[in-house]
């Protein structure tokens, strides 16, 4: 399963990359679409804006239709220094101010990471393909319009490569219902620098990471 947060996104992967594509769903706007991918079955759907909107369909997607393998495939805004505009982020961790995984774990606070072997196999792809991946930690933040002014200078000293939106949650109902998932990530502005993508960029030019998303299932799943 890709989940891209944009239903539009969801769309374009499905008529670009998917053989055989049919919609699925469209209630509330929320497109779906299944069909396969060099012979493996795969459905791409849209989760939203923030945690509890991808909260509440990655959930449903476990519970009801026995989804087992969930990558999210979206945007995020570089931190660090170290990644630059349309560079891929494998994140292996996912930091968040949210409380939704401090409730899954009675009030502690607990490590969101990702599938290792999803990771794995998704890195073993790139390497192969000559393709440069950053592996490391996302914060996912509950506001895109952060009001702690000093968010950036914390994110930093902690070496946080990006921020974004999801990717703590996915992990957070992944972990809770038995099921692997991996937040890949592509670089579409960047905090520090103040180089940003259009919107119709972000939809439509990120072909890499949906690719990279792709194998990495299908070699993870042989």
């Amino acid at each position: 399963m890709l989940l891209p947060g944009d239903p539009l996104r969801a769309k374009f992967i499905a008529e670009t990359f998917i053989e055989d594509a049919r919609e699925v769903t469209g209630v509330r706007g929320m497109l779906g679409f299944t069909g396969a991918y060099k012979g493996m079955p795969v459905t791409v759907m849209g989760t939203g804006m923030g945690i509890p909107s991808a909260s509440i369909y990655i959930t449903e997607l476990i519970r009801f239709y026995g989804v087992k393998r969930l990558v999210r495939v979206g945007s995020c805004g570089g931190i660090s220094t170290k990644v630059g505009m349309r560079d891929i982020i494998l994140a292996i961790g996912a930091n968040t101010e949210s409380g939704v995984n401090r409730s899954r774990y009675g009030g502690w606070d607990y490590a969101a990471t990702a599938d290792y072997r999803l990771l794995s196999a998704t890195v073993e792809v790139a390497d192969a393909a000559g393709q440069a991946v950053h592996v490391g930690n996302v914060h996912s933040s509950d506001s895109f319009y952060n009001p702690e002014p000093d968010a950036l200078a914390i994110w930093q000293r902690m070496n946080v490569l990006a921020v974004e939106m999801e990717a703590a949650g996915l992990y957070g109902v992944a972990a809770e219902e038995g099921v692997r998932a991996l937040a890949v990530l592509t670089v579409s502005d960047h905090l520090v620098t103040q180089e940003e993508t259009t919107s119709q960029e972000r939809e439509r030019t990120f072909g890499d990471m949906v690719t990279l998303a792709l194998e990495g299932l299908l070699a993870d799943r042989s």
